[in-house]
């Protein structure tokens, strides 16, 4: 089991503020349309089968849909998995969402075209599991994509002190500097498994202005795309 009960926790707490874009999860409104931009624009998402693990209350599983594609989101948190089913019966969308760990499709002998999963990572007592589970879930020629926070002292000054205790975009606690990956820890992860890395590229922010935007700055908070190998 690769569950950090603390974490899981801390995240039912406060799960129901999903679907707010001035509540506690404002940041992943903003940063989401980037997000789901990316992987549309590496794999065009239309008619693919999606798997987003760790999807939380469905901001990006949503957006995926938007885009076309038949998705599934997976994710521990109660709270969560029932605020995604709700919004999404609101909107009159089409998603398959699952109470549970991502381990238990690979049980069932699942795979997905593309398999996601983003801003959960550094949130599991076992990230090459995790890895190894999204490599086992994705079927041959198909796309992996995470997203974390990488771990040096100004990803510290930033996304925990900065973010959670100056400027209050995410709540205190929120993070475990402990748990940061660092970029090439996360591909040597993908690489055990038998992934392909594509590309790492950075997302940075500007405090003074509220933008996020994709660049070659990693030392913060990164997105990392992979191809399985036929």
């Amino acid at each position: 089991m690769n569950i950090d009960q603390a974490e899981k926790d801390k995240f039912n707490k406060i799960a129901k503020e999903w679907w707010d874009p001035s509540g506690k999860f404002a940041p992943l409104h903003k940063i989401n349309p980037l997000r789901s931009n990316y992987i549309n624009n590496k794999k065009n998402v239309k008619k693919l089968n999606v798997l987003d693990v760790g999807c939380g209350g469905g901001l990006l599983t949503e957006a995926l849909y938007d885009f076309g594609a038949e998705v599934t989101g997976i994710d521990i948190s109660e709270v969560a998995i029932e605020t995604a089913k709700l919004h999404a019966s609101e909107t009159n969308k089409e998603i398959r969402y699952i109470l549970g760990e991502a381990e238990s499709l690979v049980d069932k002998k699942e795979t997905f075209d593309i398999v996601s999963c983003l801003e959960a990572i550094e949130h599991v007592p076992d990230p090459q599991l995790l890895v190894k589970t999204c490599s086992d879930l994705c079927k041959p020629g198909g796309e992996v994509f995470f997203s974390t926070i990488n771990r040096n002292p100004k990803s510290f000054l930033f996304a925990i002190i900065g973010a959670e205790y100056i400027l209050n975009l995410l709540p205190k606690g929120t993070h475990d500097f402990n748990k940061f990956i660092k970029p090439s820890e996360l591909h040597g992860f993908m690489t055990n498994t038998g992934l392909e890395v594509k590309e790492i590229i950075g997302m940075s922010y500007n405090p003074l202005t509220g933008n996020y935007w994709l660049g070659d700055d990693v030392t913060v908070n990164y997105l990392i795309h992979a191809h399985k190998p036929q």
